[in-house]
């Protein structure tokens, strides 16, 4: 018998944790004493908010980052192959999505390993409920292009794959580059589009807004170094 392989979301922000994991989910994760984390010192500080069975000390914790190489995850598997139940813990939201765990899940697939989706926020669903924009058609597409003119290039198509699907476009940037991006989305795209700007979600100054590309060049708000989700609808 194989252990459990449980996808177990972190917090956005720092806000109470009964705010964001319901309690069951808490308990869960407390009596894992098996993890796979992207940084130690961060799932610690996360976990020790639970109240683990096993003290943090005594905890196996293993390394899954975006630098590990494919064929290091099959070792990644061998506490689940041996019995026990694995935590793959997110830095911050879901694991698995926009988030370097996928190729582990898929492979515990592979290894009929069963795979739990635990309850926990995600930034990404967090900000399409909230922006009015298609929740029926939707696509989430990671980072833009760093470089200006790639970047215009992928708003606009994006904007026309909108318009053709009704569909609702999801992305995100590194904070420091948040402002640009902002910038270039009202300076590329039509008038009419919508769009939902999406900061500090969970936090208490979380703000979410949606209004058309003119709407928005009348007054940007400053995004500068601030976690934030952008949704388009053209």
């Amino acid at each position: 018998m194989t252990g459990k392989l449980y996808l177990v979301p972190a917090p956005i922000s720092q806000a109470d944790i009964a705010w964001v994991l319901p309690a069951a989910v808490q308990q869960c994760v407390a009596e894992i004493s098996h993890f796979i984390v992207e940084h130690p010192k961060t799932a610690r500080q996360f976990l020790k908010q639970l109240s683990c069975t096993c003290p943090l000390q005594e905890l196996n914790i293993q390394i899954l980052n975006e630098h590990t190489q494919a064929k290091d995850f099959l070792a990644l598997l061998d506490p689940l192959l041996a019995g026990h139940d694995v935590g793959l813990l997110s830095e911050a939201g879901c694991p698995a999505v926009a988030d370097p765990g996928a190729g582990l899940v898929r492979l515990a697939h592979r290894n009929n390993i069963p795979v739990v989706p635990l309850v926990g926020p995600s930034s990404i669903l967090l900000a399409l409920m909230a922006s009015g924009l298609n929740g029926q058609r939707f696509a989430f597409h990671g980072y833009l292009p760093i470089e200006g003119a790639a970047r215009a290039s992928k708003i606009v198509e994006l904007e026309r794959i909108s318009i053709h699907l009704k569909q609702t476009q999801i992305f995100i940037e590194t904070p420091y580059r948040n402002q640009k991006l902002l910038e270039q989305l009202v300076k590329v795209c039509n008038d009419n589009t919508d769009l939902c700007v999406a900061t500090d979600l969970t936090f208490s100054r979380e703000m979410i807004a949606t209004k058309s590309i003119k709407e928005w060049r009348r007054a940007l708000p400053d995004v500068n170094k601030i976690p934030a989700i952008f949704l388009l609808q053209g």
